[in-house]
């Protein structure tokens, strides 16, 4: 294990800090459980001050809802258990299920309005009359601590999301840039290089994610959200559209050699500006898009395969190079409002528009309404005297972990350092602190253990551990604020929670756990039907929507199909699967067009019915499209190449070579287009 860093010693101090001023605000306020407070500064802990100032927010709105159920239904239903158990258990559950379809810092509002039901509900349920002075102080305990950690690590070496973020941004747009040159200028590595590649992906959904701490934040970047969002959507355009010009090339490659040989210098060129990175000339942006133009073939009536993918790579080349000058301007921006200057907002899209999972979402709430409920039926038949801490427990952990595949290995590493911490607890319950008369020898008793524990938090492998370690001592610790020394209380208490545990873990490998591989093809077949939707409806979403949910997917499938094929050559095919996701650009491209092309004479209906039939099934996998789809996109893109220019204009070449784009992702091996024979 490697030694602790500066940074992280520097960052258990302060969490001991904010957990020593919220432990001593609560006594000196006579709070009832002073510890509560202690744990909940550690639990809103984060080595960036921007997040711990929004998860302060998002929790404490959601404590007051879930302590305002709480109070609602407690004395409603205190003389029918099972009733209540019920309630508490399906509020749980309703409240885990909408924070799972928000999948930003927000989300934390509905969970703890969530777990915090359950927290405050099944202790009270022996003492419903008392219901309102514990939720209140309940409430009192979390927001000092949330507070005190709120106040301690934004004055204390505050560490801003901005920086942290802006950094990662530039290794997007770095990273975003090289694959484009490696793209116009191919290397060897192809395969590797695109698994590689769309790990971006990834990259840019979290980054989104990450963002919205930002106007938190303690740094000058918090002025330049909208830019920062404004980022990410050119970063999202620029993933299609670069696994567009790829293929583009390397199918002209294959099929027409020669065709490129007028396109070598100004690849070249465009290569080079890109590399040149932020340092790169905005004004020579528009002369390379004046030098596509040039060379874009004209569409002819009879056009053939390889003067259709050139008018193709033509068209996505200069969208191509327009997010990369938008994203230059933007990123300049953003350092001229850091500087103390002055930049326009940019409109952007929110995390909103991002991948939703409803089926998974429900899946995981009824594991956790289930393991609450059985805890409570244990709990009532046997009138267990602290049966209260088990379905409080398992709820708590169902909702932990609920973003996970499979959150059975987390629960059971929570148990087991929860298990770890008793041993600790205890010793300070009947040996340290009988013998502690004052608050300053409290916080010298408690430190070491604290200490030491909380340096190990920022590290992403031993985060979890860490937590799981200090909440079971904190937690454990709050047993001493009834003064007493209870051991068969304490031995019973301690069972109940490892009884919630142990209920969750089952519970949710019954109902929850599903694999890798499953998820990466529910997540297809998913998108697979809203394109299929979206062709029958002809009614798409704006493209800029549609672009941003299928990179939020390839950034969501890229770890799992990782897991699933472990070979470069097993990723390399399981990425290949990923270009149906593309499609949806296509259809609502075509679908914006067709208005003008059916006013041509071009029907698009016909195909579209076609292949909302296709993707709308789940009977075909990918590259296993039947052959009438495909006699249907050649039959369709001659119509559109027969049209005359001057009924159509610019949709007629748009309309080809979204119909390109869409016959190579959808029939990536089929035999070259064939044009109508001129008679």
């Amino acid at each position: 294990m490697n030694a602790p860093k500066m940074s992280e010693m520097l960052f258990s101090l302060k969490c001991f800090m904010a957990s020593m001023l919220a432990l001593y605000v609560s006594l000196a306020a006579g709070l009832p459980r002073p510890f509560w407070a202690m744990m909940t500064a550690y639990i809103v802990a984060s080595p960036l001050s921007g997040a711990v100032r929004s998860k302060a927010l998002f929790r404490v709105c959601g404590t007051l809802i879930g302590s305002i159920a709480t109070i609602i239904m407690v004395p409603r239903m205190a003389n029918a258990p099972e009733l209540l158990s019920l309630a508490l258990a399906c509020w749980v559950g309703l409240c885990l299920y909408i924070s799972l379809l928000d999948r930003t810092p927000r989300s934390y509002i509905f969970m703890l309005a969530g777990y915090t039901a359950g927290l405050i509900g099944f202790p009270a349920v022996s003492d419903p009359s008392a219901i309102f002075d514990t939720g209140l102080a309940r409430v009192e305990e979390i927001t000092i601590g949330i507070l005190s950690a709120t106040v301690v690590h934004s004055l204390v070496f505050p560490q801003g999301v901005g920086p942290v973020l802006l950094g990662r941004l530039d290794r997007a747009l770095a990273d975003a840039q090289r694959w484009m040159a490696n793209v116009l200028k191919p290397g060897d590595d192809q395969a590797q290089a695109a698994h590689t590649r769309l790990a971006l992906a990834g990259e840019i959904s979290e980054l989104r994610v990450m963002s919205t701490h930002l106007p938190f934040d303690t740094s000058q970047l918090r002025w330049t959200a909208g830019m920062v969002h404004g980022l990410h959507d050119r970063l999202t355009v620029m993933v299609p559209l670069l696994l567009a010009v790829e293929d583009r090339l390397n199918t002209l490659r294959e099929v027409d050699p020669g065709s490129l040989q007028p396109w070598t210098q100004l690849l070249d060129d465009i290569a080079s500006w890109v590399e040149a990175g932020r340092e790169a000339d905005p004004t020579r942006a528009a002369q390379l898009r004046a030098r596509l133009v040039q060379l874009k073939p004209a569409l002819a009536a009879h056009a053939s395969w390889s003067e259709i993918l050139r008018l193709n790579l033509a068209q996505r080349l200069d969208t191509l190079i327009e997010a990369c000058e938008d994203g230059l301007e933007l990123r300049s921006n953003v350092s001229t409002v850091m500087q103390g200057g002055v930049a326009s907002y940019t409109p952007h899209l929110t995390p909103a528009i991002l991948h939703r999972d409803h089926g998974m979402a429900f899946r995981s709430a009824l594991a956790a309404v289930v393991a609450i409920l059985l805890c409570c039926a244990f709990w009532i038949l046997t009138a267990w005297p602290s049966g209260a801490a088990a379905p409080m427990m398992a709820g708590v952990l169902c909702c932990f972990f609920a973003t996970q595949d499979n959150p059975v290995p987390a629960i059971r590493m929570f148990l087991k350092w929860t298990v770890i911490s008793m041993p600790v607890a205890a010793f300070y319950i009947l040996f340290v602190l009988p013998a502690v008369h004052s608050y300053e020898m409290l916080v010298l008793v408690i430190a070491p253990v604290f200490l030491i524990g909380g340096v190990f938090m920022p590290r992403p492998a031993t985060a979890g551990a860490s937590l799981a370690f200090l909440i079971g001592v904190a937690g454990t610790l709050s047993l001493q604020d009834t003064g007493t020394l209870d051991i068969p209380g304490f031995l019973n208490s301690m069972t109940a929670q490892l009884s919630g545990f142990i209920v969750a873990a089952v519970i949710t490998s019954l109902i929850r756990t599903v694999g890798g591989d499953w998820m990466a093809n529910r997540m297809l077949r998913k998108a697979r039907r809203e394109v299929a939707q979206m062709a029958q409806a002809a009614s798409p979403q704006p493209l800029l929507h549609i672009s941003a949910r299928m990179v939020d997917r390839i950034g969501l499938l890229m770890p799992r199909l990782a897991i699933a094929h472990p070979t470069p050559e097993a990723r390399a095919s399981a990425v290949d699967g990923l270009r149906e996701l593309r499609v949806g650009l296509h259809v609502a491209q075509l679908c914006g067009l067709q208005q003008a092309l059916e006013q041509a004479g071009v029907a698009l209906r016909p195909l579209l019915q076609k292949l909302g039939a296709y993707l709308g099934s789940g009977g075909h996998a990918h590259g296993q499209a039947p052959a009438a789809l495909l006699d249907g996109l050649d039959s369709t893109l001659r119509a559109v190449c027969a049209v005359s220019p001057a009924a159509a204009g610019e949709a007629r070449a748009q309309a080809a070579a979204a119909l390109a784009s869409m016959r190579r992702d959808l029939f990536p091996r089929a035999a070259a287009y064939q044009p109508e024979t001129a008679s």
